[in-house]
């Protein structure tokens, strides 16, 4: 006989009964529901549906009366931790406890759409789009647990739905820009030196911040073959707490040609650096690896230096798709050496800046199919209908 989920039969006196799975209650406890002596397996999962079927939808609410607090804390947060990167939940603690605050005086059972959109429209007050949807995911994902727990019955993040996607303008620095902003730095200065590389490795690899602090000259610097290795990132809290970490996808496993120059640059970089302050790694001038709250710093100041506009640490990243784009490169070369996972994103990032792209293929295509018509190809005109061969 096959098995029903949740019905079972009693081996004592082969009777049939079922088990109804009703969440959980405030303290985690499971509630079910058990009813016996059913004569047959069918009666019994007759029975089972009926009861299903006439249980109330806020059956599960009443009996749970679990506070968000509680559940955000002692539920959500550690499942979450253990999910994500130490640096992504480092990274997103402290905007969902700023924000989810919003709900701690509310029993998991009262996060009613209505006042997940009140919310919702709170934030849009103070922040952008773009913010408000990783906000809002994050409370989908902790209500989300909460109905697999069977604390709640639905989803009300996913009823009221997120704020609509505004796709970001790519921020960067044209070569033009960059040119002013290095022409600030006095490589005589030793961290100025070191600042100096910092923003001229990030500006002409791509790469990450994470993947840039990680680099270490021995294992992933080639001066001779003129090639970078990215083969992991770091987990950077301070000088204290660092540690290497596996890379952002399997894709970021790369290597990428250096240019002549950066080459040079690396080359008196590290002679220098070995003289003052020895140390394994690239981005360093106290033998620590160093951390993004210097790039921003550095940026700040020579970029009023130079008398561009300040960008972002990541936009040295968008700034290197937008030189090579300039220079004509194509997608899947830039999605390479950016270690994106498919063309996609490349495109879906980048893809604004080929204005002119459509209009350079039809300009290609021009002439390039040649072209002969005979004057008489000898083949009679087949057709259903009157044709006035005179014309």
């Amino acid at each position: 006989m096959p098995k029903i989920a949740n019905v079972y039969q009693d081996k004592r006196n082969g009777k049939w009964y079922f088990v109804a799975s009703l969440g959980y209650d405030e303290t985690g406890k499971r509630i079910q529901h058990w009813e016996r002596g059913f004569l047959s397996q069918k009666e019994a999962k007759k029975a089972y549906d009926e009861y299903m079927n006439n249980y109330s939808s806020t059956s599960v609410k009443k009996n749970s009366t679990m506070a968000f607090k509680e559940f955000y804390e002692t539920y959500f947060k550690p499942d979450y931790k253990r999910s994500v990167s130490a640096r992504t939940f480092e990274n997103r603690e402290s905007s969902m406890d700023l924000h989810f605050k919003f709900f701690y005086t509310k029993k998991l059972k009262d996060i009613s759409p209505p006042l997940i959109k009140q919310w919702q429209n709170k934030l849009s007050e103070n922040y952008s789009n773009a913010y408000i949807r990783n906000v809002h995911g994050l409370l989908q994902k902790n209500l989300d647990l909460a109905v697999k727990l069977g604390l709640l019955q639905t989803n009300g993040a996913k009823t009221v739905g997120n704020v609509k996607k505004v796709k970001k303008k790519v921020d960067f620095w044209t070569k033009e820009e960059f040119e002013k902003v290095i022409a600030t730095f006095n490589i005589s200065d030793f961290h100025q030196h070191f600042s100096f590389i910092m923003i001229w490795l990030l500006f002409m690899t791509g790469l990450r911040f994470g993947e840039a602090q990680a680099l270490e000259w021995d294992s992933d610097i080639d001066l001779e073959e003129k090639t970078l290795t990215v083969s992991k990132s770091m987990y950077y809290k301070n000088s204290n707490e660092f540690y290497i970490t596996e890379p952002k996808t399997k894709a970021s496993n790369r290597v990428i040609a250096l240019d002549d120059d950066t080459i040079a640059f690396l080359k008196k970089w590290r002679e220098r650096q070995l003289h003052v302050f020895p140390s394994k790694y690239v981005l360093s001038y106290n033998g620590f690896p160093t951390n993004k709250s210097a790039t921003f710093h550095i940026i700040e100041q020579h970029s009023k230096l130079a008398g561009v506009h300040k960008i972002r640490t990541h936009a040295l990243r968008h700034s290197h798709a937008s030189l090579l784009i300039s220079l004509g490169e194509n997608a899947l070369v830039i999605r390479d050496r950016l270690g994106h996972e498919d063309i996609q994103t490349t495109l879906g990032t980048y893809g604004h800046l080929y204005p002119n792209m459509n209009r350079e293929v039809a300009n290609r295509l021009k002439n390039v199919i040649n072209v002969q018509h005979h004057k008489a190809s000898g083949r009679k005109l087949t057709s259903n209908q009157y044709v006035d061969r005179n014309i």
